[in-house]
């Protein structure tokens, strides 16, 4: 649509924060309509927030992910899946030390479903791991085998995760803290704004907002690949790092939103639902890269930050399990850490 190389420097990073503003202000409305949503169909909130939510939230990715491969950045397309899968956790800690002050927000969520989303979030990326280690030996009009995999697996989990959650073998026990008097007033002051409203009205809603995401996402996209380009900076750090960010907004504006009406496992299984399509998304952007397979041209680095993802996950995963009630710095301790190890990944990866 617009020949972003050819644009200043000035004017891309002005194109890139008025876009990242619409994606923000777009999130901010979905996870609302998704908890209305959830509320009448009786959906379950995990489900909820991996799916629908999660989709929703993942289009700036699918308009990364597409655009890059269309114009032959496999790097920046690949780096941008596996590191906002780190980003992204890190959201959730971001929200545990502004948001939640004086509680860790894994002593909110005390649902088996969320570890399970965890596990198989865990899987898909070892499954990403794979394909880009062993690479697409076998390629048949310019697709290749990992990438139809990763979208038949994470369908398959999504038919696990609701199957499950209508139906959980346990149950955790000990103390569940409660949402404060705030969260809960401000969510049913939202719900009765909404009264009056159809369910189709609020689905035609959710789906305006994520197309605003989508569009914002796609400018996002395109403009943080141009600044890659005349800057200089590699295409895998830019993915990684400028790029995801922004991307990621839509997730950090929901699980602010989520959390701030106290739905607090919608808000984890956002971001865990969110991952796992991630990983989904090397199928568009194996449809759209015209170089062959995709997993062929993914940098060996984007490994690490797969790696990464893994362990962002697991420290999460070990704080639902444990649901301490300590804090550190304002946040829980599993937040903490995570934190530290994002933080030190990023510098090991800007030097490799």
């Amino acid at each position: 649509m617009f020949e972003f190389q050819q644009l200043s420097i000035p004017t891309n990073v002005v194109i890139f924060f008025v876009a990242a503003c619409v994606v923000w202000l777009a999130g901010t409305k979905l996870s609302r309509y998704v908890d209305l949503f959830a509320e009448r169909t009786g959906v379950g909130e995990a489900f909820a927030g991996a799916m629908l939510l999660g989709g929703a939230t993942s289009l700036p990715e699918l308009a990364t992910t597409v655009t890059a491969g269309w114009s032959g950045a496999a790097t920046l397309a690949g780096s941008n899946l596996l590191g906002g899968i780190v980003m992204q956790i890190a959201v959730l800690a971001f929200i545990d030390a502004f948001v939640l002050r004086g509680k860790p927000l894994t002593m909110f969520s005390p649902r088996s479903s969320l570890l399970l989303v965890g596990i198989v979030l865990i899987a898909m990326i070892a499954l990403a791991c794979a394909a880009i280690a062993s690479g697409d030996r076998y390629v048949w009009q310019g697709i290749g085998i990992w990438p139809p995999l990763l979208f038949v697996a994470y369908v398959a989990s999504m038919a696990v995760i609701y199957r499950y959650e209508g139906s959980p073998r346990w149950e955790p026990r000990g103390e569940v803290a409660q949402p404060p008097e705030s969260a809960k007033d401000l969510k049913d002051s939202f719900h009765e704004a909404f009264d009056n409203v159809s369910t189709k009205t609020i689905i035609g809603l959710f789906c305006m907002s994520g197309l605003a995401v989508l569009i914002g996402g796609y400018f996002v996209a395109r403009s943080g690949e141009a600044l890659a380009n005349q800057t200089g900076i590699s295409q895998g750090f830019i993915g990684a790092t400028l790029v995801a960010v922004a991307t990621s907004l839509p997730e950090l504006s929901t699980t602010y939103s989520a959390v701030r009406f106290g739905a607090y496992s919608m808000a984890a299984a956002n971001i865990l639902g969110t991952n796992s399509l991630e990983v989904a998304l090397f199928l568009p952007a194996e449809l759209a890269y015209r170089e062959g397979g995709i997993m062929n041209a993914v940098a060996a680095s984007s490994v690490f930050l797969a790696a990464l993802g893994i362990l962002v996950t697991c420290l999460y995963l070990w704080g639902v399990l444990e649901r301490r009630d300590k804090t550190f710095l304002g946040m829980g301790i599993d937040s903490f850490a995570v934190l530290v190890v994002y933080a030190i990944g990023m510098t090991i990866y800007s030097t490799l």
